[in-house]
């Protein structure tokens, strides 16, 4: 079954926190490393500016807990963790449902 994770995190820097993201997906696709993310969604709360949702689709949750315990992506969550001005909140979901509607 695929897997999400939301990650819902606070920052004023957001421009760096999507610098990270992309040098990181870019190490990662470029290693053909397996149970790597499949997509990322950036959301931004209307009601609140330096609010952000990630959402990060995986194969499954076994590929997402691969993934967690990659040595880069450790790494990555560290860096993150500075830019943040709140501790980030994460909720995993199994994806019952995913339509393309456009």
């Amino acid at each position: 079954m695929k897997f999400a994770q939301i990650i819902d995190f606070e920052t004023e820097r957001i421009d760096e926190v999507r610098e990270l993201l992309g040098a990181y997906e870019e190490r990662v696709r470029s290693a053909g490393r397996t149970g790597a993310p499949a997509s990322r969604t950036l959301l931004k709360d209307r009601a609140n500016p330096n609010r952000y949702l990630a959402v990060v689709q995986f194969e499954s949750h076994e590929a997402a807990m691969a993934n967690s315990d990659a040595p880069e992506t450790s790494e990555l969550a560290r860096q993150l963790s500075a830019l943040m001005t709140r501790q980030t909140l994460y909720t995993d979901c199994d994806i019952v449902d995913h339509q393309s509607l456009s």
